[in-house]
């Protein structure tokens, strides 16, 4: 028994290295428990001030609105403003009147054309000119009596007594040339519809079917009824894509095929030789027939040497 004893007094003795190294964790342990409270006191809360931050935020969109008019007002700076007829200024006075190269280059293929401005608004319809633009330059705009169509006294009784069903009926439009000036004397077209219609025949390469403004978007079924006498097509203007030397650049523009059917038509180009014809697209087996039929307008096959 008294073994005993001394075997547990033994093991719960302890040297005085190992009472300073408890003593030393205990005083650790301490210090560590202790730290988040004395780190609340010492600390001080952060106050948001709410007032501030909306002085802030609205000293920002301030200077925000100050960049703005700045811009705008150099704009305004740049352009000079004068009286002006639109179908006999050159591309010096369309710069000077703050006109960028793009429009400039819409309204003289429109001239080229042997388009005309008859009256102001006829300026406003080209599709590359906004409101806004429009709207500064309109109170300068003189057209010269000799584009003003002569329309005499005799001429209005005549038109006043012609019943609408003897009218003579406006020429058609035809759209692989038209222009978007051209466009817009089609009764149901407007800018915005004269504008998608050139954008998507540029990226077909023309029109040879009517029935494909159907896919021009936002263009339904009641409005194709409604300008499909007034138009026309001349498929002999579509612009054909050499097949054989097309690269993936050129074929990716074009809404009618994917990105999986031109690297298909290429692979099997490189793999197999030049097209001889349409009925080779055939052979690449992405490609249906109701695709190849749609495509076939769209693609010539030139000879090349192998």
């Amino acid at each position: 028994m008294r073994g005993l004893t001394s075997s547990i007094r033994s093991y719960f003795s302890f040297s005085k290295k190992e009472l300073n190294g408890i003593f030393f964790l205990f005083l650790l342990i301490l210090i560590i428990l202790a730290s988040p409270w004395f780190y609340r006191k010492l600390s001080k809360e952060q106050v948001y001030d709410l007032e501030k931050f909306k002085l802030e935020a609205a000293y920002f969109k301030n200077s925000e609105i100050k960049v703005f008019k700045s811009n705008r007002k150099k704009e305004a700076v740049a352009a000079v403003y004068f009286e002006f007829d639109p179908n006999s200024i050159g591309q010096k006075e369309w710069q000077k009147l703050g006109f960028s190269t793009k429009q400039i280059r819409v309204i003289n293929n429109y001239v080229s054309k042997g388009g005309k401005f008859y009256k102001k608004e006829d300026l406003k319809k080209i599709y590359s000119i906004s409101e806004t633009q429009y709207a500064l330059v309109e109170p300068y705009i003189r057209i010269t009596a000799a584009y003003i169509p002569f329309k005499s006294v005799k001429d209005e009784k005549v038109s006043k007594s012609v019943s609408s069903n003897n009218r003579i009926p406006a020429p058609l439009i035809e759209l692989n040339s038209a222009d978007s000036l051209s466009l817009l004397t089609v009764r149901g077209i407007g800018p915005s519809f004269a504008s998608r219609i050139i954008r998507f025949r540029d990226r077909l390469g023309g029109f040879y079917t009517k029935e494909q403004l159907k896919e021009v978007y936002g263009l339904d079924s009641l409005k194709y009824s409604q300008i499909q006498d007034q138009v026309s097509i001349d498929a002999k203007l579509i612009q054909k894509i050499d097949l054989n030397t097309a690269s993936f650049e050129q074929l990716k523009k074009h809404p009618y095929l994917t990105y999986k059917q031109m690297n298909a038509i290429i692979q099997y180009r490189q793999q197999h030789g030049y097209f001889q014809s349409i009925e080779d697209l055939n052979k690449v087996a992405i490609l249906n027939k109701e695709i190849i039929r749609k495509i076939e307008s769209y693609f010539t096959f030139l000879p090349h040497d192998q």
